[in-house]
């Protein structure tokens, strides 16, 4: 894919893998317009590339990503409601197209995490945390609340946990986070490259079309009743088996070896 000449992030391609980081450090890789702007365009891009096998989100520096860019803020203070409006809603779709993402989206997370930045997280299908990193839904100190990222953040710590972290605006511990779900896995700061290294050989194992199905149907089902996903979830493993992916499996599996996808 071509390189655009980004102002707030970085990426990489390497060995079927997209590395994109969030490069503000001077700023603890707080967003603004112009990151929701160029994150957008890079994942929609990144969705055209079919050999991706995943994509791993960090920041530059101690931070993550510290939330929204206090000069930024400065700005959207004294904009009309039909201006925030506008940019609230790129806010929601950058997130929605990161959580539905049709490939892994692995969060390493190297550093804080603070409100919208916590929203980065959220979206992740998988995110393993420094030991230090701390991580807070701070909006209600500055009186707003986390709305947009507020969906993906319930589906995963659930409405309790959520309704108690969004009203004290706690300041979280890795191992708290990971405690209530936030996170998948904390490692001491000086290993999370190579856990999460760890982390991608083993999704490059699975097969690529079976990895996104399985992001499909964890979304799908929990708000499907019992007599739409019954038929929903059949039809999925019947579609597989008879697909070329399904077939190269499961006929490995049979001839006790590797599958085409591993070797690549």
């Amino acid at each position: 894919m071509d390189s655009p000449n980004y102002k707030t992030i970085n990426y990489r391609i390497e060995n079927n893998i997209a590395f994109v980081s969030f490069c503000r450090p001077d700023v603890h890789n707080a967003f603004n317009d112009t990151v929701i702007y160029e994150m957008t365009d890079l994942f929609r891009a990144l969705n055209a590339e079919k050999s991706l096998r995943a994509v791993v989100l960090t920041g530059e520096g101690k931070s993550f990503c510290a939330g929204a860019d206090l000069n930024w803020m400065k700005r959207v203070i004294t904009q009309s409601f039909e201006e925030n409006l506008k940019e609230s809603n790129a806010l929601a779709e950058l997130f929605a197209l990161i959580y539905h993402f049709r490939c892994p989206v692995i969060g390493e997370i190297n550093g804080a995490a603070i409100g919208g930045g916590v929203g980065f997280v959220a979206v992740c299908d998988i995110a393993i945390a420094a030991e230090s990193a701390k991580f807070s839904f701070s909006e209600v100190k500055i009186g707003l609340v986390p709305a947009c990222i507020g969906p993906y953040v319930v589906k995963k710590i659930g409405e309790g946990k959520a309704r108690e972290f969004f009203i004290t605006g706690e300041r979280m511990s890795a191992a708290k986070a990971f405690q209530v779900g936030l996170i998948n896995g904390f490692v001491p700061d000086d290993k999370l490259h190579d856990t999460v290294a760890e982390l991608l050989t083993m999704i490059r194992s699975s097969g690529p079309e079976a990895v996104a199905v399985a992001k499909r149907l964890v979304s799908a089902v929990p708000n499907m009743s019992e007599a739409d996903y019954k038929p929903f979830t059949a039809e999925m493993i019947a579609r597989l088996r008879i697909s070329p992916e399904g077939q190269e499996g499961m006929n490995a599996f049979l001839e006790k070896r590797k599958p085409k996808w591993v070797q690549e």
